[in-house]
């Protein structure tokens, strides 16, 4: 009986132990939520992230990593601030450029932080006005791009001039050691065929291990004007250059074909007399019975250009 007794007392202390415990954290969550529906004001740090720096400037290490901003708003606002803190990204190239620094004035960019931090800033002010980063100035220079393009035409087609490139240099910025040493640029390798139209495109600028340079472009434009070339051949006299006046040389054959590819636009223009095939007396070789032959001149226009026949028999009488 008495053991019986005993156990009912346990019994009803832990009962009264799990009522108090619920009455304890019912009256805490009451309090909490009692205390940050009340309006507070805190300062709280806001991580800062920096984003369009000029690209003749390099900004130093040594930058703010956190701006303050106190605010006047009920405890739960405060609270999800502190916890969940929204990131500030500022843009320097809004920024005022004040001897060596770029200063970020707060007031001048109201509505785009209002943006980003979601805070009504009639209950929020930044401690500071304006935040200030050093920097040094990048070295610029222009810079010649050359194409990397190879471009493989259809039978038939051809260009006369190259591929040109708009613009043909671009501006760089860097440190003086290595702005002074750079000279060139090359595009990416580009690779077409089958080309029988005009061609044009964009094609990227090769800035591979150029990692600490800042590019004002990255791209350029590229274009050729392809057009209908035909293959032609006009019949034309060997000359004979540095012949001794005593000296008399016959030669076989006297003419030769020139084979050369054209426009089509411009086929009608070429004429023999715009060739000139010579052979070099001071070339010959007493053991040989021939000379070799080259086209000496020609139109600008042709190409391909070709002999039918390079080996020029000659007999010398003196």
């Amino acid at each position: 009986m008495f053991k019986n007794i005993r156990f009912k007392r346990i019994s009803i202390k832990k009962s009264s132990l799990k009522s108090f415990g619920f009455f304890l954290l019912f009256s805490s969550l009451i309090w909490f939520f009692v205390q940050i529906s009340k309006e507070y004001t805190q300062v709280i740090d806001i991580p800062v992230s920096y984003e369009n720096v000029p690209l003749d400037k390099t900004i130093s290490k040594e930058r703010p990593e956190n701006l303050q901003l106190r605010i006047q708003d009920k405890g739960f606002a405060i609270w999800y601030y502190q916890i969940f803190k929204p990131e500030v990204k500022l843009d320097l190239g809004k920024a005022l450029e004040e001897e060596d620094e770029l200063v970020y004035n707060f007031e001048a960019n109201r509505e785009v932080l209002e943006e980003q931090v979601n805070i009504n800033f009639e209950k929020a002010r930044f401690i500071q006005e304006s935040l200030s980063v050093e920097f040094q100035p990048k070295k610029n220079k222009w810079v010649q791009v050359t194409p990397r393009i190879n471009l493989g035409y259809a039978v038939g087609y051809s260009a006369q001039k190259a591929v040109s490139l708009q613009p043909d240099s671009v501006q760089v910025s860097g440190p003086e050691n290595i702005i002074d040493t750079l000279q060139n640029l090359n595009t990416v390798y580009l690779k077409i065929n089958d080309i029988n139209a005009n061609v044009s495109g964009r094609v990227k600028i090769d800035t591979t291990n150029l990692g600490m340079l800042s590019f004002y472009s990255t791209e350029v434009t590229y274009s050729q004007e392809v057009e209908k070339f035909t293959e032609g051949s006009v019949k034309v006299p060997v000359e004979i250059l540095n012949k001794p006046e005593d000296t008399n040389i016959s030669i076989f054959p006297k003419e030769v074909l020139v084979y050369f590819q054209v426009n089509l636009k411009q086929y009608e223009m070429v004429k023999s007399e715009n060739f000139r095939v010579v052979c070099d007396f001071n070339d010959i070789d007493d053991a040989d019975d021939f000379i070799i032959a080259r086209i000496a001149e020609a139109p600008l226009f042709v190409r391909n250009l070709r002999l039918n026949d390079r080996r020029i028999q000659f007999v010398i009488k003196r």
